[in-house]
């Protein structure tokens, strides 16, 4: 437990040093208000690497090409299809609840409008973030005597929620870092994990340029309720089935 934390703290530093460093840099370098979207592309893009570098460095998470090595293809399949089939259905459940605050919205909407914001949001913070919350915090977790595993899946799908900084997206995180925990836990890599939210993260960015609203529901999507409810039900046969095959198919590497 003690570890994860200061992974964690580890990780939110980071953001925040990395973030303040780009930003004096910026400053220096003559940065106006016009390149903002530039700005924090690049910031989200640096701090992405420094912790993939650190963490990496430092040993906090280790990668193994073991688990690569069982030839998985058939699970990386699965956990593509598996958020496919997950987008609807927790965005339905997310706008089920109360409204919460959208604190980062417009610096979200600048990124995502830009091309570059691709580099960042698709590309840069599934692997990030699955290093950290994944590879070093859960795997931590998992070794602790005070929690059962769906105890450690649960408190890091919390810390996963958490360090987005943004109560609007709290929800939808909390929901796939259980997935992603599950995931995690049952293999032992952090691979189906990217996988999955390197689709969750390329359709949000796919969505957005194609519907620039940020207040549109699902509804406002489909039409009427009865289309969206279908959608949503339609998506719940191709999340449900894909993650029985996770189930079934999912091994850790010394299992295989």
């Amino acid at each position: 437990m003690k570890k994860a934390i200061i992974y964690l703290i580890e990780f939110l530093a980071i953001q925040l040093i990395g973030g303040f460093a780009v930003d004096q840099l910026w400053k220096l370098f003559g940065g106006d208000c016009a390149d903002k979207a530039v700005q924090l592309i690049t910031t989200a893009s640096v701090t992405s690497v420094l912790t993939i570098v650190l963490f990496l460095a430092t040993r906090a998470a280790e990668v193994s090409p073991r688990w690569l090595r069982t030839r998985p293809w058939a699970v990386l399949s699965w956990s593509v299809i598996a958020a496919l089939g997950t987008i609807l259905p927790s965005s339905w459940l997310v706008e089920q609840m109360p409204d919460l605050p959208n604190i980062v919205e417009q610096e979200f909407d600048m990124i995502l409008q830009n091309r570059w914001g691709y580099l960042a949001v698709g590309l840069l913070a599934p692997l990030s973030e699955e290093l950290v919350l994944r590879g070093a915090v859960l795997r931590s977790l998992l070794r602790s005597s005070h929690l059962s595993p769906w105890g450690a899946i649960a408190l890091s799908a919390v810390f996963f929620a958490l360090v987005h900084f943004n109560p609007a997206q709290m929800p939808h995180a909390f929901i796939i870092g259980l997935l992603l925990g599950w995931m995690y836990y049952r293999t032992g890599s952090i691979l189906p994990g990217v996988a999955f939210h390197w689709v969750n993260n390329t359709v949000a960015y796919v969505m957005y340029n194609i519907y620039p609203d940020p207040d549109m529901e699902l509804i406002d999507l489909f039409g009427n309720q009865r289309t969206e409810l279908a959608a949503v039900f339609f998506s719940l046969l191709i999340l449900l089935p894909a993650i029985y095959q996770l189930h079934l198919r999912q091994r850790h590497a010394d299992e295989a």
